[in-house]
């Protein structure tokens, strides 16, 4: 008897008529892509009720990734190759891969083999039981530097403190979304500053996870360097909170009765017939610069957000595409 499918959002359908498609995002990875592919085509010749789209995004690599994809996509009719004019990050290389997929559900990854390919095969039971969204959670990367990890869970502790939303400790890029969900990123989601695996946690949905060990990166470094960390966490917490907002409303409450309690001292001091005497500019210019201080940081995090509206305004691409591959063959 034939398999079927039970899906919370769309009519019955066999396994055989499921198209799976696996968006890989790749960075001057020229010593990963073949040993990932070599794996990642291990574990889906397996499974063989289903149909497998595998899309691969170059994110404006320099190095031989390109002409690596090329020759892959002419070797296997699974593989298509997205190539970027430049470099448009990692975030928006996904977004590319999920706009391109023709999949029922749609599985990112990423090829240094951190996130390992056989978890499909979970992720794959997961869709069976009806879920449209999955989170890969990290539970344990011990070659990991360990300032990452503790920078990694302390970002997350502070973006559930401040945020709305209650995120997965330790989610990852690599998960999967129905065509619904993928659907709702395409329209909906166009956000210049992304946080992919922070939207997926909030859209609602039949949501489930899987845990994973994050094994050693095959070759390479990571291209994430400290500030460029840095920079993608401020740029969650603007995307994701308005406490920053609040801190010159809280300053402000702050300083008011700071000053009220000050000047009902001095009130008092006088009455009982001891002045304030001064003894040095000290205290006034710690206040000062105290105070100021905090001015000018609620002035930064107004101009942060000033600058996210504005580059959202511009409307500007996420990413731009300078060719398309399949078969080996180039494609609009």
């Amino acid at each position: 008897m034939e398999n079927y499918l039970k899906t919370s959002y769309c009519v019955t359908k066999s396994y055989q008529d499921l198209l799976i498609s696996i968006v890989v995002s790749v960075y001057n990875e020229e010593d990963i892509i073949l040993p990932f592919y070599i794996e990642l085509n291990n574990v889906i010749k397996d499974l063989k009720k289903y149909n497998f789209e595998i899309i691969f995004v170059n994110d404006g690599s320099y190095d031989n990734t390109k002409n690596i994809l090329k020759k892959l996509s002419e070797q296997d009719r699974k593989v298509k190759v997205l190539n970027f004019s430049r470099n448009f990050g990692h975030e928006a290389a996904m977004i590319a891969g999920i706009d391109e997929a023709l999949g029922d559900f749609i599985i990112c990854i990423d090829a240094d083999l951190q996130h390992p390919p056989q978890k499909i095969k979970d992720i794959l039971s997961k869709i069976e039981e009806g879920y449209e969204i999955i989170n890969m959670v990290r539970i344990s990367n011990k070659r990991e530097r360990i300032w990452k990890q503790f920078l990694s869970t302390l970002f997350y502790k502070l973006i559930n403190k401040i945020s709305t939303v209650e995120f997965e400790i330790n989610a990852s890029d690599f998960f999967m979304i129905s065509r619904r969900v993928a659907k709702i990123l395409r329209n909906n989601y166009r956000d210049k500053i992304r946080f992919l695996r922070g939207y997926i946690q909030i859209l609602g949905f039949k949501r489930g996870t899987i845990t994973f060990h994050a094994e050693k990166r095959f070759a390479g470094e990571s291209k994430y360097s400290f500030s460029m960390l840095f920079k993608f966490a401020l740029g969650v917490i603007f995307t994701f909170s308005n406490l920053p907002l609040r801190i010159g409303l809280y300053m402000s409450l702050f300083s008011f009765f700071f000053g009220l309690s000050f000047s009902f001292y001095s009130i008092y001091m006088k009455y009982i017939g001891r002045e304030i005497i001064p003894k040095g500019y000290t205290t006034i210019v710690v206040l000062i610069s105290f105070f100021f201080s905090i001015l000018f940081l609620i002035i930064g995090i107004i101009g942060e957000y000033l600058r996210m509206l504005f580059e959202q305004s511009k409307d500007r691409p996420i990413y731009i595409i300078e060719s398309k591959y399949h078969n080996g063959k180039i494609i609009k």
